[in-house]
This record gives structure tokens, C-alpha cells and sequence, in this order.
């Protein structure tokens, strides 16, 4: 798996989920938890909070699907972040991880390694033998 260091671009993202997050929180209520940033290919960065609920749908989906709705269909880097966690980062789900391999799979995601240090993956290095369409 290749890693990327991180840009001031990156860090960027990183307070931009926050912000989104930190005007959205809903004390007590935690419907709003989780913020995203995403970077699209075209500059533009879209940010979104989950929408926790019987279903929900997590901030990566939510930031993802405004990104698109937008028109954009290129995306470079993407960061889910909540105040609490290490460095303020957090993985995405197995979901997130599966939309992120569908939708582009070469998108540059913010993590944590091993260590606790800030790196960021390729989605698809998230996944390995992620489920694919197969078409006959």
C-alpha cells in the first residue's frame, strides 16, 4: 500500500470537516457527529456532517453526494473528522470504504497508520477484494 504525506491543502480539509462539524453538532442529540471534507479534481471542496437515524448515512456519503449532485465527477481527497478522535481523523466504514472504491477508487483518503501519524491511501488500498459489478 502506498502512503502520500500530507499537504497544507490536506490540513486544509482537515479544519474545513471540522468547521462543518463544529456548526452542525447536535449536543445531546448526536444525529450530527462526524464531518467531511472532500476536494474535487476542479478545486471546489464540498463539506457535509452525517445524518445519523435508524438508517443513516454517513458524512462521506453525504459530502460525496453533494459533490456529485454539484456535477463534479472528479475527486482528488477526501477527510472524515470528529473533534475527539486521534488527530482529529477518523477511518472510513466499510461502507464508506466500498462507495469510495465504486465511485473513484484512486481518491486520496486522509487516515491515521499504525503509529497515530497522518498519512494519506488510495481508497482502493482500503479494500482489498472489494466487491466489483461484473458484467458478462
Amino acid at each position: 500500500m502506498e502512503r502520500y504525506e500530507l499537504t497544507e491543502t490536506d490540513h486544509l480539509l482537515i479544519s474545513k470537516g471540522l468547521e462543518v462539524l463544529a456548526a452542525n453538532f447536535d449536543d445531546g442529540v448526536y444525529n450530527h457527529t462526524v464531518g467531511c471534507a472532500l476536494l474535487c479534481k476542479s478545486g471546489h471542496i464540498y463539506q457535509g456532517v452525517n445524518c445519523d437515524g435508524i438508517h443513516g448515512a454517513c458524512a462521506e456519503y453525504v459530502t460525496m453526494g453533494m459533490a456529485i449532485s454539484a456535477g463534479e465527477r472528479e475527486f482528488d481527497t477526501i477527510v472524515a473528522v470528529h473533534e475527539k478522535h486521534v488527530n482529529r481523523v477518523i477511518p472510513p466504514c466499510g461502507n464508506c470504504r466500498q462507495m469510495l472504491f465504486e465511485y473513484c477508487p484512486d481518491i486520496q483518503v486522509i487516515v491515521n497508520d499504525e503509529q497515530g501519524r497522518l498519512i494519506k491511501v488510495r481508497a482502493r488500498d482500503l479494500l482489498p477484494f472489494a466487491w466489483q459489478t461484473v458484467i458478462c
